[in-house]
């Protein structure tokens, strides 16, 4: 069947008229620049067009629940982003969305709640911003002009290095609740010149690899 015809099909399976499944399909191949390929089969298409027409045909129903496995699967990053801003709108539309992906940095801008899984087995779930928090290792990255960081007292220095453009970056480890960023911040603000200064947070990728490697740790 040519895509159009498919489209039409599937929307009126899925509890739509034959007005408003026009609608609907004209809308979201037209949003997605694919109008003119209503006539084509689908073997016809190339992978990241295929899976344009299976993400319209989940969504054009308006689902309340959207279950999407790999969504970005064949995709260059133009046709990426455009299929994640619409998961987002349509979540922001009151819509309930489970998200299947191998890709660490869509979890982390798409997801509220997570769970990562191993072998089969979940190693953690929760908030997203919650993990991250558990897992975060009290580091701060001060990019500022040259100095000596041993001048900066009551926190260990991880790491320092001059950068191309002449600053010096270093990693300073806060240990425990002892010292407050806004302390570091001060003294460094006393002895040298401070260009930029945030805190060191993990990636979920960081932090999936740290608990698949230490699986100890995975009962949390």
């Amino acid at each position: 069947m040519p895509i159009y015809e498919q489209a039409m099909y599937f929307a009126q399976l899925k509890g739509l008229n034959r007005k408003d499944a026009k609608k609907n399909v004209d809308y979201w191949l037209d949003k997605f620049d694919i109008q003119s390929w209503g006539s084509k089969k689908v073997e016809d298409l190339s992978k990241g067009m295929q899976q344009k027409v299976q993400f319209i045909i989940t969504i054009l129903h308006n689902p309340e629940l959207i279950i999407l496995d790999e969504p970005f699967t064949g995709f260059d990053p133009v046709n990426a982003e455009l299929v994640r801003k619409e998961i987002i709108e349509l979540r922001q539309k009151g819509a309930t969305i489970i998200l299947s992906t191998h890709r660490m940095e869509s979890v982390e801008l798409m997801c509220d709640h997570i769970a990562l899984i191993n072998n089969s087995k979940r190693v953690v779930d929760g908030r997203l911003k919650d993990i991250i928090q558990r897992y975060k290792h009290n580091q701060y990255e001060a990019f500022t002009d040259v100095f000596d960081a041993s001048l900066v007292r009551g926190f260990s220095v991880k790491s320092t290095e001059t950068t191309e453009d002449g600053h010096q970056k270093t990693v300073f480890m806060l240990e425990g609740d002892q010292h407050a960023p806004n302390e570091l911040l001060r003294q460094l603000v006393s002895v040298t010149t401070v260009h930029a200064f945030k805190e060191l947070l993990p990636s979920i990728n960081d932090i999936f690899i740290s608990l698949v490697k230490t699986p100890q740790e995975a009962t949390v």
